[in-house]
């Protein structure tokens, strides 16, 4: 009998570590997690979806950015030949000189020989007289007649430029038109047209500098007309002064006679 008990003691310490060892199975626990591993399944499915979509939209924006481009093309890879030409004819100095510098130059001297390479007489800085005397013509009395001449002379410079010039922009402004034909793309069409408002700008700027070099020299020679005006206007107040002096004078000296000359008879 004892021996039974203290087997039985024994073996219970045993049966209990056992059963200690053994799984135990919940069902609603289990599901529970298969239901949490489903629903983190199904967020993170939508989140791959969504970048996806993401991808793609970038995708379509990227393709259409280079549709964009292929239309209407990129404004700084478009270089034009013309445009360095251009920019130097806009920033060059104008030809001509005001009128002021053209009256402040006026030398007589110059006046006095200049003959135009032969087409006109030389008038020459002296002459002589009938009796041989040598007389100086005042240099400054042909001033104005200088002040035209420059004027007159940078017309013609004047001119000159503006025709090479024009001749040389009216070839730029046929370049243009031409690839404003063969253009592909929106940025080479714009860049063109401002091309072509520009080069059209410049050529209008040439007539006005040649507008601004005839203008300077028909107001000079309006001032020389008006000044020789004034001068024979001067000499005949001087002269009418001068005569009336004169009258005056010889009324003085010489008396008329109130009466009769009587004459002896004897």
């Amino acid at each position: 009998m004892k021996k039974l008990i203290v087997a039985t003691l024994v073996a219970l310490p045993l049966a209990f570590s056992a059963r200690a060892q053994w799984i135990v199975y919940d069902p609603t626990m289990n599901i529970e997690q298969i239901l949490d591993e489903t629903e983190n399944l199904a967020e993170f499915v939508s989140m791959i979806d969504n970048q996806v979509q993401q991808i793609q939209t970038l995708g379509d924006q990227l393709s259409e950015f280079k549709n964009y481009e292929s239309l209407f093309g990129n404004p700084s890879q478009v270089a034009l030949s013309m445009v360095p030409a251009l920019d130097s004819d806009l920033q060059s100095l104008e030809p001509g000189l005001n009128l002021e510098n053209l009256v402040a130059s006026a030398d007589g001297n110059a006046a006095l020989t200049f003959n135009d390479s032969g087409i006109y007489a030389t008038v020459g800085a002296s002459f002589q007289t009938p009796g041989g005397q040598t007389i100086q013509r005042p240099v400054d009395q042909y001033k104005p007649f200088a002040a035209v001449i420059n004027s007159a002379s940078n017309y013609v410079a004047v001119a000159d430029n503006a025709a090479q010039r024009r001749a040389t922009i009216k070839d730029q402004i046929a370049q243009t038109t031409q690839q404003l034909q063969n253009a592909t793309t929106d940025a080479q069409v714009q860049k063109l047209h401002a091309v072509l408002t520009s080069l059209n700008a410049d050529l209008a700027s040439t007539d006005d500098e040649l507008n601004q070099a005839a203008d300077s020299a028909l107001v000079q020679d309006i001032q020389n007309r008006n000044d020789q005006q004034k001068q024979v206007q001067a000499l005949t107040e001087q002269q009418n002064a001068e005569f009336e002096e004169s009258v005056s004078n010889y009324n003085a000296k010489f008396q008329l006679l109130e009466a009769p000359t009587v004459f002896p008879t004897q």
